[in-house]
């Protein structure tokens, strides 16, 4: 991943799948986009769980993860983002890719609390801010997201959450790790429902 010639967002493309090779548009500032090779190795890891998958994509910035999934054969996905520019962006890109998917532009947690029902995803990719910007306290929203119960609800119960994070948080809340992969700074946490 590399920043475009023109001074502009990340320069990102779809992996695979019916919109192979497709440039996403990112946002021009504000966002950390997942690297390339980062969600490259988290589809190779999801396999044959893609295709027909019911997806949801939380903190969405560009749709990145989301796009790929569609790409590959994903049934539906649900792009949540606070940031305007990143859901007008999220649009733009679905419609470069010939992709069908809803875009809200909420609050993950209110979208969690207002929309999300019971079992009504195979997978969630959440890539929140690693820190609040610019506060004198500094908020955990990988555990503050893990803790949510819509969020466990949300998830079928063979589904898995993909949570990319900075840290790994201290409770995982109704989840339970999979397996963990550190890529620079960023750590790929693969997450299901605790059993009870």
């Amino acid at each position: 991943m590399m920043r475009s010639h023109d001074g502009g967002g990340w320069l990102m493309r779809v992996i695979t799948g019916t919109a192979r090779g497709m440039r996403i548009e990112t946002p021009k500032s504000g966002l950390r986009p997942t690297m390339d090779r980062v969600r490259e190795a988290v589809f190779s890891s999801l396999g044959d769980r893609v295709p027909g998958s019911r997806v949801l994509d939380l903190f969405c910035g560009s749709g990145s993860y989301g796009l790929e999934a569609l790409s590959r054969g994903a049934k539906n996905a649900v792009f949540v983002d606070s940031d305007t520019d990143a859901v007008s962006i999220t649009r733009r890109n679905l419609e470069r890719a010939g992709l069908e998917g809803i875009v809200f532009a909420r609050d993950a947690f209110q979208y969690l609390g207002m929309r999300a029902e019971e079992d009504s995803f195979d997978l969630i990719f959440a890539d929140p801010p690693y820190t609040q910007a610019r506060s004198d306290t500094k908020r955990d929203f990988a555990a503050e997201l893990l803790a949510c119960p819509r969020l466990a609800a949300a998830l079928e119960d063979s589904g898995t959450l993909v949570l990319e994070c900075a840290t790994v948080p201290t409770t995982t809340g109704g989840f339970e790790v999979l397996r963990e992969r550190r890529y620079g700074k960023s750590r790929i946490l693969y997450l299901r429902k605790a059993l009870p």
